[in-house]
């Protein structure tokens, strides 16, 4: 992979750790909601789903 490729797999990371955190915050502060968890981990599973797939793609 190019140092390019490289680059914009890491800022994506970035922006998913943020996003993530984001829907935890969210989700802790209402509860009512849905359990926090759950959220982040289904969340954080299509991240990795789609950032996998972004990288090992030709």
């Amino acid at each position: 992979m190019s140092p390019l490729h490289l680059l914009v797999l890491l800022a994506l990371l970035m922006a998913s750790a943020t996003l993530l955190a984001g829907l935890a915050y969210v989700t802790y502060e209402h509860p009512a909601l849905v359990a926090p968890l759950s959220v982040v981990c289904a969340a954080a599973a299509v991240l990795a789903a789609l950032i996998i797939f972004a990288a090992t793609r030709r």
